[in-house]
């Protein structure tokens, strides 16, 4: 047993609260499409406030001046930001400022709006805990470190620029605040502006400045501090507040590791004027040092490897951010999310999700430990959200897109500095994470591992040979990037005590999404290849500078001598041959992945996920599975070569090429084809519409499931989510595909799954329906269904659900109009004379029904007698079960001759008993066959009718009758029955009879 827990403050540590209270925070996000300035005023995390407004919100369209331009959005504006709107002065440029911030960090991401748009980052707030106290030894993900002894205070966001005893007023404040990757400060940053902006907080403060760290890295010509604000925040240009000492000026740097600062004077010139134009790292530098504006007040965040880039003498205050260490905190922060999904009041299913993931919680699994950082509370909300909310209505969504989202919400296009040099590059930080964390997850799937060591860890991540800019790189990824991919997990001993430290993802499906990442990118490479993919590089730039240099010197030398060079120019396109075979090992790969035969019989890779999240309900299973699954392993692979993903991928700095993608394309459809004939388990063919689902390919698609014919999904648990995946997968075929059979005995569902899969059941010749707790309310979606013009419903079972006799009448009144349906089942229904009557009294309208089952529905002599007449009336109609009613003798003799013509009406065959009189029925086979498909779902205390079975009845031979029950006569291991030795005995008795 593992279990994990991330870095907190340690027990001993003395830690003590101002205000007192609950502590907590938000959700993580990224601001995006507003404009290139803003959305990096954000840095890379994105963390903020989410709760549907209460209070009455409507839509305001405002222009925002930005950069010299004019922009024109759609905000959702709470009662607060209108009553700022309303009560500010056109031309007090503070005002203007305030306005406009409100807007800006109020904008929702894209990836925010699939929660249904309700939230606004002032609505709720869930404060992490902060803590103040100078910062000891910089703790590391894979020691867990700390100072002993620190002794550390709890803050709130609005008492970060309280004065401390000593004080001096006449000069501002600096305050750090630091923390690791998805802990929240920019959440910090989002509401303490907003909170600004409506008067609640920093009161103190006339003019709050919030600065981008990273777009102030990229410009590289002098500007003054007057000037920097001006261009970025048009209407302070004239303001009279950066043109004095600064008093109640606050200045935000968000991210402050994106900038190089250097404090030596000798490298950063001093300088007290705002006008003087320096470089934007100097007017930082200068601004702490307190030359620039000394009484304006300053809030740098950063992450921990950056704390040393400002010395201790320019910090008044270190404040660190330690995400959720409460889960009352995470409890709150999940009620804000899962319990308003949509208007009005949330339904009892919410309710019951929140329960579920918060019994989870408290067990202290690994998800418990993943949402100590708030980054991953985001993510399993939009998991639980994109598993329980998705429907037709909302937008397309993937889980691999939620997680690339997720990644790109936390790093966005971050590139890890490379060394000095010229020609040096820096790389990615998702393609760096791909390579090495990337590599650790996909060896731990080969090797079926979800637990590493530390020296595993360390052996995929540094290399001894590193040069000395490589090993400082390699410093920071680890205290920064590492404990947001890995968590510590203690793994207990047999003898009882603290076993051994390992390693393992944050959350499960985060090692399967890396190591997918890892393949896609073609990481996993021999040496031979990455010899020649390196000399193909190089040649492959060169091409272009020797074929000029050859056009010039063929003038003057014989040709024979450049053969050598042509030679060379052949080399990149013979490596491309050989690379896409490797491509094609990839789609190899996949295929293989998906179809294991040891993954065949587990729970589909939806219900996993679920699992993953709010755990296993109920008791626990008695044994454990021995090797660990990774069935989104390959679903992830085919998720990552979408499209959308590919575009999200973009911009986090990897590129994954379009001929790379048809290459492995081509070999993976190949290989699909040849599986998909294959019978599939229910629970495997789930993972394979759902691997379709993520690829998001509609040709790709179309021509995998082209040679199905059937699907079989019985005792499948048929979410919404799964409905619509079988719904926007099938949607891919053309029109003139059409199912001969699509079974969904035992799916739980519901009225709103007929309404998802409705395209689905119309072009399908049989539909298997059966114990699916269908009422009356199902059966009107099914009569919409079946009198569809382009309905193809040729069988319907409706076995085994509880109709009535309004279920009755909506299915009569879909026979009237039906032209497709030849077969329909209604055994166990529950519809008893009043439901046998409504029958009837359609059926003669029908004109293409040519069988219906009436058995074991309670029903009587009379009912069972015009429910023939009906049959018999009907031109197409020939036969009709009534087996296993409330039948007499007599009334069975009845059906009997009135079912061979005698009378007016057609010939119709009554299956009404397994027995005539003393002989055995012509059926008697069939019905038995009938009824043991169907007992397993029956209720035993329900009675049941005796039929007379006479003895030799093996054998066919007449004599007399034995009183039996014809169900339990069938009643087997398989069907629920008392089990092997009982049946063997009841046929050895039936044989001697």
């Amino acid at each position: 047993m593992l279990q994990c827990w991330r870095h907190v403050p340690r027990t001993g540590a003395q830690w003590t609260s101002r205000a007192g209270g609950h502590r907590g925070f938000l959700d993580t996000a990224r601001t995006s499409h507003l404009m290139k300035g803003m959305e990096r005023l954000f840095g890379s995390s994105r963390v903020y406030r989410a709760q549907p407004v209460k209070r009455e919100a409507r839509t305001s369209s405002s222009w925002l001046r930005y950069s010299g331009r004019l922009w024109e959005k759609c905000f959702p504006v709470c009662a607060s930001q209108n009553r700022l709107l309303a009560s500010s002065s056109p031309s007090d440029p503070v005002e203007i400022h305030k306005r406009k911030l409100a807007l800006w960090f109020s904008h929702l991401p894209n990836e925010e709006k699939q929660f249904g748009g309700l939230f606004s980052p002032d609505t709720m707030h869930v404060e992490p805990l902060i803590l103040e106290g100078p910062p000891g030894e910089n703790v590391n993900p894979l020691t867990g470190r700390e100072t002993p002894g620190s002794v550390h205070r709890s803050l709130t966001v609005g008492e970060l620029f309280d004065p401390d005893p000593g004080w001096d007023p006449e000069q501002g404040q600096n305050v750090v605040l630091y923390g690791a990757v998805g802990t929240g400060k920019s959440t910090v940053v989002r509401k303490l502006v907003l909170d600004w902006c409506s008067g609640s907080t920093l009161a103190q403060f006339e003019l709050v400045v919030p600065l981008s760290c990273e777009d102030l890295s990229l410009q590289s010509r002098p500007t003054s501090l007057q000037a920097l604000v001006g261009r970025m925040y048009r209407h302070l240009r004239h303001s009279d507040h950066l043109r004095g000492d600064g008093r109640d000026v606050l200045f935000i740097f968000n991210g402050m590791e994106k900038m190089r600062l250097n404090f030596s004077i000798a490298a950063t010139e001093l300088c007290s004027s705002p006008e003087e134009p320096l470089h934007p790292g100097a007017i930082a530098v200068n601004l702490l040092r307190k030359y620039l504006l000394p009484e304006a007040s300053i809030l740098v965040t950063t992450r921990p490897s950056a704390l040393d880039k400002i010395p201790r003498k320019y910090v008044d205050r270190y404040t660190e951010i330690c995400g959720f260490t409460n889960i009352d905190q995470q409890r709150a922060y999940f009620t804000s999310r899962l319990l308003q999904q949509a208007e009005g009041q949330p339904g009892r299913d919410s309710r019951e999700l929140l329960e579920m993931l918060y019994l989870n919680l408290q067990r202290e699994s690994q998800i418990a430990a993943a949402c100590f950082l708030p980054s991953y509370c985001w993510l399993t909300c939009a998991t639980l959200h994109f598993l329980h909310f998705t429907d037709v209505r909302a937008p397309i969504r993937t889980l691999t897109g939620i997680y690339t989202s997720f990644l790109r919400l936390n790093f966005g296009g971050e590139i890890l500095e490379a060394a000095a040099g010229p020609n040096q590059q820096g790389i990615s930080l998702m393609h760096y994470v791909a390579k090495t964390v990337g590599k650790l997850a996909y060896e731990g799937i080969t090797c079926k591992r979800t637990s590493f060591t530390k020296e595993e860890v360390m052996e995929k991540i540094g290399k001894e040979d590193d040069s000395d800019e490589e090993l400082r790189q390699l410093a920071v990824f680890r205290t920064d990037i590492l404990g947001f991919f890995l968590a510590r997990c203690v793994q207990s001993s047999p003898a009882g005590g603290m076993g051994e430290i390992r390693y393992v993802f944050t959350v499960p499906a985060m090692q399967e999404y890396l190591a997918a990442l890892y393949v896609v990118l073609g990481e996993k490479k021999t040496v031979l290849e990455k010899l020649g993919k390196g000399a193909s590089e190089v040649i492959g730039q060169a091409s272009d500078d020797l074929t000029t240099l050859l056009n010039v010197l063929s003038k003057f030398l014989p040709l024979r001598v450049f053969a050598f060079f042509n030679l060379l120019k052949m080399f990149p396109r013979l490596y491309s041959r050989i690379s896409g075979h490797s491509n094609g090992k990839i789609g190899k790969t996949m295929a293989s992945e998906m179809f294991k035969m040891e993954d065949q019989f587990n729970e589909d890779v939806l219900d996993q996920v679920e699992q993953s999240v709010l755990g296993v309900q109920g008791p626990a299973p008695l044994e454990r599975q021995e090797q660990e699954s990774f069935e989104l392993f390959p679903i992830f692979m085919g998720g990552l070569l979408s499209r959308g993903n590919r575009v999200l991928l973009d911009q986090l700095g990897i590129s994954i090429r379009t001929t790379a993608v048809v290459q492995i394309t081509r070999t993976l459809k190949r290989h699909l084809l040849q599986n998909s004939q294959k019978q599939m388990p229910p629970e495997e063919l789930v993972d394979f519409l759902f691997f379709l689902y993520e690829f998001q390919n509609q040709r790709f698609t179309a021509e995998v499931l082209g040679s199905l014919s059937a699907l079989n999904l019985s005792r499948v648990r048929m979410t919404p989510l799964k409905c619509f995946v079988l719904a926007a997968v099938l949607a891919c075929t053309p029109p003139r595909h059409v199912l001969e059979s699509l079974d969904l005995s035992s799916c739980s569902l519901t009225c709103e799954s007929l309404d998802t899969l409705r395209p689905v059941l119309l072009r399908c010749k049989t539909v298997n329906l059966q114990c699916n707790n269908l009422g009356s309310e199902a059966c009107n979606h099914l009569k919409s269904l079946l009198i569809d013009s382009t309905c193809t419903v040729q069988s319907l079972h409706l076995c085994d659900n509880p109709l009535s006799e309004s279920s009755a009448r909506s299915l009569a009144e879909a026979l009237s109009e039906s032209r497709s349906l030849r077969h329909l089942s209604l055994m166990n229904t529950d519809l008893g004379d009043r439901g046998a009557g409504e029958l009837a009294s359609r059926l003669g309208g029908n004109q293409g029904l040519e069988e219906i089952n009436m058995a074991y529905n309670s029903i009587g002599d009379n009912a069972a007698l015009q429910l023939l007449d009906a049959c018999r009336a009907n031109p197409t109609l020939n036969t009709i079960h009534l087996y296993l009613n409330e039948l007499s003798e007599s009334g069975k003799h009845s059906l009997h001759s009135r079912g061979l013509g005698h009378g007016e009406g057609g010939r119709v065959k009554v299956l009404a008993s397994i027995t005539q009189g003393d002989e055995l029925s012509q059926d008697w086979e069939l019905i038995l066959n009938n009824i043991r498909s169907h007992a397993t779902s029956w209720n035993r205390e329900r009675p049941r009718q005796p039929a007379a079975l006479p003895a030799g009845a093996e054998g066919g031979q007449a004599a007399e009758p034995q009183r039996v029950e014809e169900t339990e006569l069938l009643e087997g291991p398989e069907t629920g029955g008392r089990g092997d030795r009982e049946t063997g005995e009841r046929d050895q008795q039936l044989a001697t009879h």
